[in-house]
């Protein structure tokens, strides 16, 4: 078969010379249009993309700084304070019935130091100095 009666061939000749008639360029407006959203959103795009950097760099660097409110935790634990107490604390008031005609406050127990050595090198129990004596307050 020649090329010159192929029908298929024909059809498409046709179609293109009909496509070629009834085409036209767009206006130029519609396509300024165009090209102006498509600017507009590029620039949108890259105004969100910064904002982002910068909020996500400062809460980089807001958790890295320490805060200055004074909520930081020591470094080390401190030991506990004993409770200097030398005398019991009563637990409850005694009341008049129970208690006998003495005083009804409790006494300090006597305590005794424990010898030192004076210059001359003799045992001694008394203080060489007058000491104060410490008071702690209830826990």
């Amino acid at each position: 078969m020649s090329e010159a009666h192929d029908p298929l061939r024909s059809l498409f000749k046709e179609a293109a010379a009909a496509g070629q008639s009834s085409a036209r360029s767009a206006p130029t407006s519609y396509i300024t249009e165009r090209g102006e959203r498509a600017r507009r959103r590029r620039i949108v795009a890259l105004a969100v993309g910064a904002c982002l950097v910068f909020s996500g760099t400062g809460a980089a660097v807001a958790s890295l700084v320490p805060d200055g409110t004074g909520t930081t935790v020591p470094a080390n634990k401190p030991s506990p304070v004993p409770s200097p107490r030398l005398s019991p604390s009563p637990t409850s008031p005694a009341s008049p019935s129970s208690t006998s005609s003495t005083s009804s406050t409790p006494s300090s127990p006597q305590t005794s130091l424990p010898p030192t050595r004076t210059p001359s090198g003799s045992l001694s129990t008394s203080p060489a100095a007058p000491s104060r004596s410490v008071t702690f307050p209830p826990p």
